[in-house]
């Protein structure tokens, strides 16, 4: 009779197999998990912009006016965060009492009518991606002649349904590409 020892472990066959399951795994999970981390990116400028409009018009109906504000943060932030002005630095910001919390990925900035008619253009500017095409996300206070800030027009944010930019008192995108990304 054979006296036969039994191996136990595995194979390297077996190894591999594992190996190769892993990476086709990683490979499907990889590029959904940066994708929808660029879309909780992508969130925060259309929230800051609703709370920008949310101030305008609050304090436009205490004081009867609407307010500009110059691009904040001073330069675009890219695909990193950056600090928002501090209080008594921002501006139009902080007339309107208007801060977003910790840093920020967008820039944004208020513009108003030259034309001094009522309305204001609020737009939200990123390359969250690093792929050196701006997001851009804006909201077009109905007016006669609102001013354009950045890639937003007059005319109202992106409809995809028209292909124009024809949407009024909506937060939205200001072209067909901004809330896209490289994956």
């Amino acid at each position: 009779m054979l006296n036969m020892k039994k191996r136990e472990g595995f194979t390297l066959i077996e190894l591999m197999i594992v190996v190769a399951i892993i990476g086709i795994l990683a490979a499907i999970a990889i590029p959904n998990f940066l994708r929808f981390q660029l879309k909780a990116r992508s969130s925060e400028g259309k929230v800051n912009l609703a709370a920008i409009r949310t101030a305008e018009t609050s304090y436009m109906s205490e004081f009867g006016l609407f307010i500009a504000a110059a691009g904040a943060p001073g330069t675009l932030p890219g695909s990193t965060k950056a600090a928002f002005p501090a209080v008594g630095s921002a501006g139009g910001f902080d007339t309107i009492g208007w801060r977003p919390e910790g840093y920020v990925y967008f820039q944004y900035a208020v513009a108003l009518p030259s034309s001094g008619s009522p309305g204001f253009t609020a737009t939200a500017l990123a390359d969250i991606d690093g792929d050196t095409t701006n997001q851009e996300w804006g909201y077009v206070k109905a007016s006669t002649a609102p001013m354009a800030v950045s890639a937003c027009v007059v005319t109202g944010v992106y409809n995809p349904v028209s292909a124009t930019n024809d949407l009024l008192d909506t937060v939205g995108p200001c072209n067909a590409v901004s809330g896209t990304s490289v994956f």
